[in-house]
């Protein structure tokens, strides 16, 4: 799988969780959510390396 499909699934379904956690008013988690979400996408692109796109 692609760097940026993984990138994305893991976005998509880290804003669905925070979602639902502000639905039942858990703001604290939804922030959670989105903070842990970002640091592993930025993770996932820097390990990625200098390597041509994979769309």
């Amino acid at each position: 799988m692609g760097i940026y499909k993984k990138m994305y699934l893991n976005l998509f379904n880290s804003v669905t969780d925070a979602i639902n956690a502000l639905r039942r008013a858990d703001s604290a988690e939804a922030k959670r959510l989105l903070t842990a979400a970002q640091r592993e996408c930025e993770e996932l692109f820097m390990n990625a390396g200098e390597t041509q796109p994979d769309y």
